[in-house]
């Protein structure tokens, strides 16, 4: 049995660590409500400047270099800084843009005039919303991918996406309560998650899903060369619904705008009788994964403990 002062000593941390993620979140609310009285475009500007000043001060830039270091031995340290900086410069406009993103999702199926959202592989999304068919669409932390499921939305396609919610709750609930408003039905992930989306498949829907995070008890797989753990969810749902399976990514282009691909369905790997190869599906979603970081680098999430080397940093 835990002894008193033990017990008063956890209820102390725990405490601290509550009021901790109160003054962080308060922090970031007060910041993104003094930006939204600044016009959009100037706004998402000043961000991306003041995150590329404070990322490189901050400890996930440790982790982050060194995961550049490793996917991208070749390159200099010079290089491998400057995708870092566009890297927090991306994420800043990410969260800025969620501040207004009824005035810049501006996406028009019927538009006749190119606007701030362009879309490829609209057949896709068409395809999926008249074939009343399970499928599965994955995507990767690049670019804007909030709004993929915005743009499904706009051709009437009904997506449960499966998401994970940030460490701090409190930053956890507003971020859930604006992703319900405009993305449709969310599913953050932890226990049960996958019986929730195995019964959206069930009913012919279809499902979306984040890849390219550490799964600790994963498929063991390889990403850039590295050995990296993956989630086996999505192959195991597709073993079991025979569903078809669809990338997708966004891609943040110059002068604020933005390009949501939509790519044909994958060719899942099979094992002689048939069934799903669980390891070899998990590594096409990483191939596929690595060839967008590859294009676009830094317009990924570098600071995510992907190869699980966290651990070594505080050595």
């Amino acid at each position: 049995m835990a002894s008193p002062l033990r017990m008063a000593l956890t209820r102390l941390v725990i405490a601290f660590r509550r009021a901790k993620d109160w003054v962080i979140a308060t922090a970031i609310f007060s910041l993104l409500r003094l930006i939204s009285i600044l016009p959009a475009d100037k706004a998402i500007s000043f961000v991306d400047r003041m995150a590329r000043r404070i990322g490189p001060l901050t400890p996930r830039h440790r982790l982050a270099m060194e995961n550049l270091a490793r996917a991208y031995p070749e390159k200099s340290e010079a290089e491998r800084r400057e995708i870092a900086l566009d890297m927090w410069g991306n994420m800043s406009r990410l969260a800025a843009e969620y501040v207004f993103l009824d005035q810049l999702f501006d996406f028009d199926p019927d538009a006749t005039e190119p606007g701030r959202i362009e879309v490829d592989g609209v057949e896709h999304f068409l395809r999926l919303r008249d074939a009343n068919k399970p499928f599965i669409v994955f995507t990767a932390h690049t670019g804007n991918f909030e709004l993929l499921p915005i743009a499904a939305a706009a051709y009437g396609l009904d997506v449960m996406a499966l998401f994970r919610p940030p460490n701090n709750p409190y930053v956890a609930r507003r971020v859930l309560a604006a992703r319900r408003t405009s993305m449709g039905h969310l599913v953050p992930s932890r226990a049960g998650a996958a019986f929730t989306l195995a019964r959206r498949l069930d009913s012919g829907g279809g499902v979306g899903m984040l890849v390219d995070q550490k799964f600790h008890k994963g498929a063991r797989t390889r990403f850039f060369g590295l050995e990296a753990h993956t989630n086996p969810l999505l192959a195991k749902l597709v073993r079991q619904y025979e569903c078809d399976v669809y990338p997708a990514r966004a891609i943040r282009l110059p002068g604020g705008r933005h390009r949501l691909v939509v790519e044909p369905p994958i060719d899942i790997p099979r094992r002689p009788d048939g069934s799903v190869d669980v390891a070899a599906t998990a590594q096409v979603l990483n191939d596929k994964v690595e060839s967008w970081v590859r294009e676009y680098p830094g317009q990924w999430q570098w600071f995510h403990d992907r190869w699980d080397i966290k651990h070594l940093l505080k050595k």
